[in-house]
């Protein structure tokens, strides 16, 4: 039987040498198994090479302050909230909302969670009143632990049956328990029961083809033994110090801040800035030690802005993920660094599952090739393989821990069961097994590191009363990649003007997260369609990729920035 640790040590010791993990590597069997107590608690917080080596190292730079907590202190402080949330009447199966920044009470309130068995919902502090009543409704949550900054957006949400826990109040008010009071809270912690391998962990929302984001749902194995394949690709040591740019309630987050640096029992480290400030963030990496690096592309662009070659790094790995970069960034940084920026591909419905491992050659543009433990099939329309086709993950035998159970509805999966898991990203692979990212086939793209669906901000568009169409594409901007841009297309008798972009704009503000906003609008006089009367927004991709502005189909443009009415609703931290 092949367990946890024999998966880890194994990958370890082949970091390096691809051939060798990919063909020797083995999944843990699907048995009993609580990543939280049974390798958390029992493993790292026990070990004398672990236990008192920082698990956690957070530092807030607008306040000049750092805390550090050990892996010993984690256990004990989740130990203890664990116990706190079951006095609130939460237990196995139960769902909880999370709604923090990058505070200590998020990654105790993880851990706790998968020590009772409750089911997290990990949501930014960026959504609106309306956004998070959805998560409730169709999560089904029964508690929420959220910063006082969030109380206020609940006001009208009802719930009345909602158990609700906040960070940074000293004393019960409005509903709303403290979330200091754990300290009172027993520091030994017994479960209820053994925890199983499909029992469910996390519920994630994520944008898709639909107007509402979809409910990804990942068990107890496919997330804390799945992201072994992160680690690996990461190139994760133990003792590392690893810094994840990433904000919480994006399944990134859980990758590279929570599972795969404590699967190989590497520090996590934060850095909290009030904007973000690449120098300073250089500066912080530099003088705190910091071995290993992800950040998204935006982040990186914004790094070589700087002097990088004055920076004096610790740094072994670095890696990208979210999109490709390009050529200038990575040559850029192994001038300075004499490293290479590695990428890494996979989505919130799994863990990472093809990258350019250490040791490995890199070509630039590519994700890199499938890593232990998945078997990918480049698959055309009908299914079968192909050079150039969709991600696909064979199933059966094959099937990957790292893949979720399925997307949930009413309480049943879909979408992971059968033969093959369709992506519905697609590729090219070269002759050496190397995937170059080609696009969606379902028109979803990316905004600084965000997964933007067209549909979703199309559906918040047409409750407009003057827009009888609108079609959102992504519009190339040199820090971002790309800015979502909406094709408006007006009701009869309104006009094309400035007053009307306003209220449009206003009227998105007031419903999207300042991640989703639309930052252009073009009223147009009519749209591209197909034969059966599609919006073909892959025309309108290509008008905003060429910037031909000389097309009959391009209308007034006008950009969020020219109306400085707008400037009060911003939130503050949207615009990284």
């Amino acid at each position: 039987m092949t367990t946890f640790q024999d998966a880890r040590a194994f990958l370890l010791k082949h970091r390096t040498d691809y051939d060798a993990a990919v063909k020797g590597f083995r999944w843990p069997d699907p048995v009993p198994f609580n990543w939280a107590l049974d390798w958390f608690d029992a493993e790292l917080a026990r070990n004398p090479d672990s236990r008192d080596r920082p698990a956690l190292w957070i530092v807030d730079a607008a306040a000049n302050k750092e805390t550090k907590l050990s892996f010993a202190a984690l256990s004990r402080r989740s130990n203890q909230v664990a116990n706190f949330l079951r006095a609130q009447g939460l237990k196995r199966g139960d769902h909880l909302l999370l709604l923090l920044g990058n505070v200590v009470p998020l990654w105790e309130t993880m851990l706790a969670a998968i020590k009772l068995g409750v089911v997290v919902i990990p949501a930014t502090t960026l959504l609106t009143p309306d956004e998070l009543r959805d998560r409730l409704d169709r999560g089904r949550a029964k508690a929420v632990v959220a910063t006082q900054d969030q109380v206020a957006k609940f006001k009208d949400l009802g719930s009345e049956n909602l158990a609700r826990i906040v960070v940074g109040a000293t004393q019960a008010h409005d509903g709303w328990l403290p979330f200091e009071d754990v300290t009172n809270a027993s520091e030994t912690f017994a479960p209820d029961g053994p925890t199983n391998a499909d029992h469910p962990m996390l519920l994630y929302f994520t944008s898709g083809t639909t107007a509402k984001p979809k409910l990804v749902r990942h068990s107890q194995r496919s997330y804390p033994v799945g992201h072994l394949s992160t680690m690996y690709w990461i190139g994760l040591q133990p003792g590392d110090v690893h810094l994840n740019i990433s904000s919480p309630g994006w399944a990134k987050h859980a990758w590279s801040c929570f599972f795969a640096p404590w699967n190989a029992g590497a520090t996590v480290f934060v850095v909290n800035q009030p904007r973000f400030d690449a120098k300073g963030l250089l500066a912080t990496i530099g003088r705190c030690g910091v071995t290993t690096l992800c950040a998204p592309p935006t982040v990186w662009r914004m790094f070589i802005q700087e002097q990088l070659a004055t920076f004096k790094m610790s740094l072994r790995e670095v890696c990208g993920a979210g999109e490709p970069l390009n050529p200038e960034v990575i040559d850029q940084v192994k001038a300075a660094w004499g490293l290479t920026i590695r990428d890494g591909y996979g989505q919130t419905e799994t863990t990472a599952l093809a990258g350019n491992s250490p040791g490995q050659k890199v070509k630039v543009g590519s994700m890199g090739r499938p890593l232990p433990g998945y078997r990918v099939q480049v698959s055309d329309n009908d299914g079968h393989a192909s050079r150039e086709g969709e991600v696909s993950l064979l199933l059966g035998a094959d099937r990957p821990a790292g893949l979720m159970q399925g997307y949930e509805s009413d309480g049943k999966l879909s979408g992971a069961d059968g033969d093959i898991y369709r992506s519905g990203d697609v590729v090219f692979t070269d002759d050496e097994g190397y995937l170059t990212f080609v696009g969606r086939t379902d028109d979803v793209f990316k905004s600084s590191d965000y997964r933007i669906s067209p549909f979703e901000l199309e559906s918040v568009l047409l409750e407009h009363d003057s827009v009888a169409e609108a079609a959102v594409v992504p519009s190339p901007d040199p820090i971002r990649l790309a800015i979502p841009k909406a094709y408006v297309l007006l009701v009869a008798g309104v006009e094309r003007t400035p007053e009307t972009a306003l209220s449009i704009f206003k009227h998105l503000h007031m419903r999207l997260a300042p991640f989703k906003r639309i930052r252009k609008i073009e009223l147009v006089s009519e749209l591209p369609k197909t034969i059966s009367g599609k919006i073909r927004r892959v025309q309108l991709r290509r008008l905003e990729h060429d910037d031909n502005r000389g097309d009959a189909l391009r209308g007034k443009e006008f950009r969020e920035e020219e109306f400085p009415e707008l400037q009060k609703v911003r939130t503050s931290g949207s615009e990284s």
